[in-house]
């Protein structure tokens, strides 16, 4: 195998940010598990949609041909992500969420927003560079 090609990204797993977000969103499962039952349909409820539509809009914008295409799907993870970050700090303040979990969960959803910025940025400068 071409060594240029061994690190080549062929599918939306191979993202770093995709990796991450999809960490998130496990750890985002494991702690809402231990919310009281009133909330199944409510806080857990959001909390996993918002996870799961980051890495689900991050991947959608991979599969997606355009730039500005690509660019408007990773926006709309990053918004879920924010969204996601409110809920975290709802869970804790209501008694939810330990602040260990709360200290797991910020970092990985930082982790992931970073990145996410980052591919944002190099997707504009490709989308730039195409004008």
């Amino acid at each position: 195998m071409n060594k240029n090609n061994y690190n080549k990204i062929k599918s939306f797993t191979d993202l770093k940010v995709w990796q991450e977000g999809h960490q998130l969103v496990v750890l985002v499962y494991k702690v809402t598990r231990e919310f009281p039952k009133e909330e199944t349909y409510s806080l857990v409820d959001q909390m996993r949609r918002s996870s799961c539509s980051v890495t689900s809009n991050i991947a959608e914008g991979f599969g997606r041909q355009g730039y500005k295409e690509k660019i408007n799907f990773y926006y709309i993870a990053q918004g879920s992500l924010i969204e996601l970050k409110n809920q975290i700090l709802i869970a804790k303040d209501v008694g939810y969420l330990a602040d260990d979990k709360v200290e797991q969960l910020v970092e990985q959803a930082n982790n992931t927003h970073a990145l996410l910025q980052g591919l944002i940025k190099k997707t504009k400068e490709f989308l730039n560079h195409e004008s």
